[in-house]
């Protein structure tokens, strides 16, 4: 599929993944929209970062995903819309599941009923690896039941319902893509990765995190943005969930370890029992079988987890200055 001059929408374009999408996609000549969330400030979010000759093609609408007048205009007019926006801290989500309802599943809904309005060619919705819960086995398919064990992974679980529901209901061309741990430039340091390096980078001597025995499929921002990109085009993907992942576990411990060798630097690591989630909500395990996207859509990651961490080291200590590393970010 060739982008240059497809109208696509970006909800959540001014967060982490969705900003790399917006990048990529404005590479590819595509013609963007970018929803990001409204602020007296007029703040972009890492939007803002982008060099300006990219910030000057990028048609920027400020809103509320919650709002659905505003994503009813929002949607008007385009081909392809790429849905991210959502709350997605988990620790946050056992203080305020409220606003979790409200933006991921209502906000979720507001999309879904622009884009049907508007008859739009492909809405691609973003999931989570979080909505299986502890692999029952491993590595993951798309058939694995779904566990959420936190009020995050629960709504996501009921927009993913929602979305598939549409397709069943109104042959909307919806498809679901469910990244596992996505990292790299720009993610905050809610995130186990960007958590690790900013302490190491900061000049702790001892670093605080959680569980240490939890295992997780981390894969690389890029590898992220090519799958959305790859079910947005291919027409057989209506109606369906697509895993994407590396396909490799590790520890937390073995994280770290491997973060500390990349850096150059020795650290103790101490368990923070504030950061602990409650027992019956930790997710122990999540590995990847990206199988499906890899055979439907040829799928699969240029950048190894090696190569993803070095990279992601090299940005945050560049842009240390953008982090709090002397409190818990949830």
């Amino acid at each position: 599929m060739n982008w240059k001059n497809k109208k696509v929408l970006v909800t959540g374009s001014d967060g982490f993944i969705g900003s790399h999408l917006v990048e990529e996609l404005l590479r590819r000549g595509a013609d963007v929209r970018a929803f990001v969330y409204y602020n007296s400030f007029n703040h972009w979010g890492w939007l803002d970062t982008l060099p300006g000759s990219m910030r000057k093609k990028i048609q920027v609408f400020s809103g509320d995903i919650r709002d659905p007048n505003g994503v009813m205009e929002a949607v008007k007019g385009m081909d392809t819309v790429f849905h991210l926006a959502a709350l997605i801290g988990i620790p946050f989500s056992y203080n305020s599941p409220d606003s979790y309802v409200d933006t991921n599943i209502k906000g979720t809904l507001n999309v879904l009923q622009a884009a049907r309005n508007w008859s739009i060619r492909k809405l691609v919705h973003t999931s989570t690896s979080e909505v299986y819960g502890t692999a029952q086995y491993a590595p993951i398919d798309e058939d694995h039941p779904i566990n959420p064990q936190s009020p995050y992974a629960a709504t996501k679980s009921a927009a993913d319902s929602l979305a598939l529901s549409f397709y069943r209901s109104f042959d909307f061309p919806v498809t679901i893509l469910r990244p596992f741990n996505t990292f790299g430039p720009r993610q905050s340091a809610r995130a186990i990765i960007p958590t690790i390096i900013t302490q190491i980078c900061s000049g702790q001597k001892v670093i605080r995190l959680g569980n240490l025995d939890a295992k997780r499929d981390l894969n690389y921002v890029r590898n992220t943005v090519d799958a959305f990109i790859q079910v947005a085009e291919e027409k057989d993907t209506n109606g369906q969930v697509f895993n994407t992942g590396s396909g490799v576990e590790i520890s937390i411990k073995e994280l770290a370890d491997m973060i500390q060798s990349i850096l150059g630097r020795k650290v103790r690591i101490l368990v923070d029992q504030q950061r602990l989630r409650p027992v019956k909500s930790e997710v122990g395990r999540l590995i990847c079988d990206a199988s499906k996207i890899h055979s439907v859509c040829g799928w699969k990651g240029r950048k190894t987890m090696q190569e993803g961490l070095k990279l992601t080291c090299d940005w945050i200590k560049a842009n240390l200055d953008r982090y709090k590393t002397d409190i818990y970010n949830i």
